[in-house]
């Protein structure tokens, strides 16, 4: 078995156990533990006992192994794998009791993610992918949509904690909606591009993703057929994703060079994040 496939089992193995967890303390009244960036950037103790879960069967399995999460200190490691978590990606749905939120956990190996699981403890879904293996829902293979012209794609998205950042997104999409299908904004940016890797969404445009929130689900969507880039070559990261088929991708490109996107006024991103 390859390293990446061994690494890919892994994190599906523990999203899945954490995502059990995370599943059952629905039925639980559940409390706010902390905030981040905003009074509107939550954590919950069902976030914090999620990642102490996946950190403790990571170690214990890879134990020379890196961890780089939302909610706890990074641990530094001598193997060259390391593990990005987000052990509750759409913390505001879990905490109003919608159904839109996921366990992440990728693998980087070298500084390269190379394997991934996003698990969906309400819908038990699992979306893995392995780097150069292709991307996969519940065992089996998935692919992008064929859309290629904007007017017809569906495009998921996301806003800041920030107000001021949010003013300008509105901006932007007003802009944008009458030039697509339509815009969705559902709560969890993992979700959503595991949505772009499996055709629910044609697209997805969204600022302000941390590393856990684009590291699984960004690799799922590119072993999907998906481009996952900034604006104008640039890497895809906490100014910008775009997510999309390799032929929707340029026009739409176009389109949101068009409609402003690429004049960003905040010229850097504050620090607030996207879903948490």
């Amino acid at each position: 078995m390859s390293l990446n496939l061994a690494l890919m089992r892994l994190a599906a193995a523990v999203s899945a156990e954490a995502g059990s967890l995370v599943a059952k303390s629905r039925s639980q009244p559940l409390e706010v533990a902390a905030t981040k960036s905003s009074r509107t950037d939550v954590v919950t103790a069902v976030d914090v006992a999620s990642e102490q879960l996946i950190r403790r069967r990571l170690l214990t399995a890879r134990p020379h192994d890196g961890i780089h999460g939302e909610e706890g200190d990074d641990v530094v490691g001598t193997s060259g794998v390391e593990w990005v978590v987000d052990p509750i990606d759409g913390t505001v749905n879990f905490l109003y009791g919608i159904a839109q939120f996921a366990v992440c956990i990728a693998a980087r190996v070298d500084g390269e993610v190379a394997a991934a699981a996003v698990h969906n403890p309400v819908t038990g879904e699992m979306f893995s992918a392995v780097r150069g293996g292709g991307a996969a829902r519940d065992g089996d293979p998935i692919s992008v949509s064929d859309c290629a012209e904007p007017a017809m794609a569906l495009v998921g998205t996301g806003f800041s904690y920030s107000a001021r950042v949010r003013q300008h997104q509105a901006a932007e999409l007003a802009r944008l909606v009458p030039r697509v299908r339509d815009i969705r904004r559902m709560g969890s940016a993992a979700l959503d591009l595991c949505a772009v890797a499996c055709g629910r969404l044609d697209a997805y445009v969204e600022r302000g993703l941390k590393p856990w929130d684009l590291a699984a689900a960004g690799l799922v969507a590119e072993e999907a057929g998906a481009r996952v880039e900034g604006l104008n070559g640039a890497p895809a990261g906490e100014l910008l994703v775009v997510a999309a088929g390799r032929g929707l991708f340029g026009p739409l490109h176009e389109l949101l060079v068009d409609s402003g996107f690429d004049d960003w006024p905040l010229k850097q991103w504050p620090s607030s994040g996207a879903e948490a």
